[in-house]
Order: C-alpha cells, then structure tokens, then sequence
C-alpha cells in the first residue's frame, strides 16, 4: 500500500522544499490535542496547555477534529489556490489570505475530511453543492458527536461565517503560543528545507527524497514518488488546472506523521517530520508476543490506521474497508483482547479507538507505521 505522485514530465526547477507558519500551526495544534502521537512534545504541551485562556481553550475544541482526526488541507492553502504562488506565504497572515482565496466548495470540502475521508480522492462536487454528499457527511459527522455534527451544519449553512470563526481563531492562537513558537523553530525548519534543497541539486530527487524520510522512494522507471503507507492514494503533479509543481513542507511537531496532500485539483504536498524521539521500550515478552500476534494479520494492521486517528463504530469501519461488519467486529475483538483498543458509548454509537499510549511501548516502529 501507498500514496503516489505521478512526476511524469515535471522540470526539476518545480520540485520546491518550503516552510509554512499555518502548517506548522496545525501541527502544533495535533500535538496538542493528541500528546499519545507525539511522545516527545509531552512537555511542550502540557505547558503550553496550561497557559491557554479557558476562552481559547474551549474554542479550539469546537473544530478540533480539524486537526485531530485527520490533517485538514485547510492548513496547507497554497496548494489549492488557482493562480496562486504555488508556495506558502512568509507569514502566518499571508498562509491565512491565501487560505481566504480557496473557493467556498474548496473551503468545505476540506473541512470535512473527517467525515468524508473516503471520497478524499473522488474528482466531484463538495457536500455544499451535492444534496447526496450532503446528507452523508451530516450522519457522519452525527456519529463523531454534537460538536462535530453542529460544526458541519454551520459549515454547510454558512461557510462565509466559518472561514471568518476559523481565521480568527488562528489568530488568537498565535496571539497566545504560537507567535513565540514559530520564532523557535522556523530557523531550524528553514536551514532543515534549503540543506534538503542542495541536496536535490547536487544528488538528485531519489537521495533528497531518502533524506526527507526512508518511506520515500522514487521509481525511476515510472517517474512516481511512492510514500510507504497503510493507506492508498494517488496524484499527479503536472495538471493542467493546478500547473506543475510539486511542494516539500518539513515539520518540528510532525513526527510520526508523513502526510501527501493528494487532493484532485490540489498541488501535491509531501509534509514531512525533522527528529524523531526516543518512545519506551515493551512492557513485557509475554504482553509484546500477544499484541504483536493480534496485529499479525494485515486487515488489523489497516484497522489500527484509522483507529489511532480517532474513534470509529464498526458500521463507519465496515464501510471505509469494504468488509461485512461481522468481520470488524471479529478483528476489533482479537484487538481488544490484547489491550491495544479501548470502546466507548456515545449514546447509540460504540466508538472503537486505538490505545496509542500501549502502543507506543511496542516502539517506535509500529507507531510510525500507523501514524504515517
């Protein structure tokens, strides 16, 4: 399994490695709102949690799921803009009129990625505009909650008056943590994306590639960039609409996390980690044996990518792996039996989710692999 950007025909010149404040904003945001993924932020964010204003803090829980579900493209604008620059802005005010430019479909379409991963790839009309979208992403969103279900309701309504709550609300964050933030680490990511530059000069895109991450591969007999995924996906980036380009993005917050921005009609993306932490080592042989032989079969390794992501009910997992739901529930229970998945009710729904913390203590391997 993998995400593949088609290259075919793309001059050398439109492959850029660049840093962008709003998505290293969203970055921090995850890590914030999932410490478990990112063991080695746990003081960052505790500390920075603690200084929230109660205010603040209850506002970046209304669209959380924006950056904790998944990694919403709304934090990569750039890529999206028709005519654009082709690359983020120098600030975090310039990322945000860039994201102000993305049309109203556009807009949606990426804010709801948490309820409509699995047409992430279909080529068609947002749930603004389609009556059948529509009503699919509202049931999905029923199912994740009352926030999120009355965030696509306003989103769906009134997008104007959401893109306005949401710049806003960027806004105060960097007013609050994020302004000091950027000056820390944006030296560092700088220096990270022009050595990573040279060194597609002077090597060529397979060692600049290999440098980014060793999930990256080039095949040079069919001129795609393949990212080693328990996920499938594919792009190109020569498209007559967007033009050709394709944009490398690194990030201080985002390890394990390597994301492809794979959007028909986007710009690709390759968002990639700079460092790694060390995670604790297994609790035990007799507890690693029994987990590692609950995750040996491959249909739970792909439960376990979209489990340490956010809460699913076994219907949503039935429909997004094309299995029967007899089946999920047979996999979630050789999961639960070996501790790795926690279950919770929310009213007539039975959320199932990866316990990242037990995973952490099989190393750092299989985190990474389940959160890349």
């Amino acid at each position: 399994m993998s995400v593949s950007v088609d290259i075919t025909g793309l001059p050398p010149e439109r492959i850029d490695f660049a840093i962008t404040p709003l998505g290293e904003l969203g970055m921090a945001l995850h890590a914030l709102s999932e410490p478990g993924h990112h063991p080695g932020l746990h003081g960052w964010a505790t500390a920075t949690s603690s200084g929230l204003k109660p205010d603040l803090a209850d506002r970046l829980t209304e669209a959380d799921f924006l950056w904790r579900t998944t990694f919403s493209d709304v934090f990569l604008p750039f890529a999206g803009v028709k005519d654009g620059p082709g690359r983020p802005g120098a600030t975090l005010d310039e990322d945000l009129d860039l994201l102000d430019r993305l049309t109203d479909e556009q807009f949606v379409s990426a804010a709801l990625e948490f309820t409509c991963s699995s047409m992430y790839a279909v080529d068609g009309p947002s749930p603004l505009v389609d009556d059948a979208l529509r009503t699919r992403a509202l049931d999905l969103a029923a199912a994740r909650g009352p926030k999120q279900l009355d965030f696509t309701h306003r989103l769906l309504s009134d997008p104007g008056s959401v893109r306005l709550w949401l710049r806003r609300l960027f806004e105060d964050c960097n007013e609050a943590f994020f302004a000091d933030t950027w000056n820390r680490v944006r030296v560092q990511l700088a220096s990270d994306a022009r050595h990573k530059h040279d060194l597609l000069q002077r090597r060529g895109l397979a060692e600049a590639l290999h440098a980014v991450s060793p999930a990256l591969t080039l095949d040079e007999k069919s001129q795609r960039i393949r990212a080693d995924k328990l996920a499938e996906g594919h792009t190109t980036a020569v498209d007559p609409e967007v033009g050709a380009g394709l944009t490398a993005v690194p990030s201080t917050f985002g390890w394990p996390h390597l994301l492809v921005l794979h959007a028909p009609g986007w710009r690709p993306v390759i968002h990639y980690p700079v460092g790694a932490p060390e995670l604790p080592s297994p609790a035990s042989v007799q507890l690693l044996q029994q987990r590692l032989e609950a995750l040996a079969h491959p249909m739970r390794m792909r439960l376990c990518r979209f489990l340490a992501r956010t809460p699913y009910t076994t219907g949503e997992l039935a429909d997004t792996l094309a299995i029967t739901a007899p089946e999920v529930s047979r996999h979630l229970g050789v999961l639960k039996k070996a501790g790795l998945i926690t279950t919770r009710r929310r009213g007539r729904y039975v959320l199932h989710q990866l316990d990242t913390t037990v995973v952490a203590r099989l190393g750092s391997d299989f985190l990474e692999g389940v959160l890349r």
